[in-house]
């Protein structure tokens, strides 16, 4: 299926979770928050938010410095 990750069209597995699809994309699971249509997903719920063809998906980095 097709989605849209961060502004660009990716294909990724029919019923993939925003857990594999960080996995799929090398990002782990800290310091990251997910969006997905326009709604923040909690992190508790990557496992289970199973993603359909056409999601727009966004994920932010949070980056530590001084």
């Amino acid at each position: 299926m097709r989605i849209v990750l961060n502004g660009k069209d990716i294909e990724t597995k029919d019923g993939n979770s925003i857990a594999g699809l960080l996995t799929q994309i090398g990002i782990g699971l800290e310091r990251v928050a997910v969006e997905v249509n326009l709604d923040i997903v909690p992190k508790a719920g990557y496992q289970a938010h199973l993603l359909a063809d056409g999601d727009r998906v966004e994920i932010v980095h949070f980056v530590g410095g001084g």
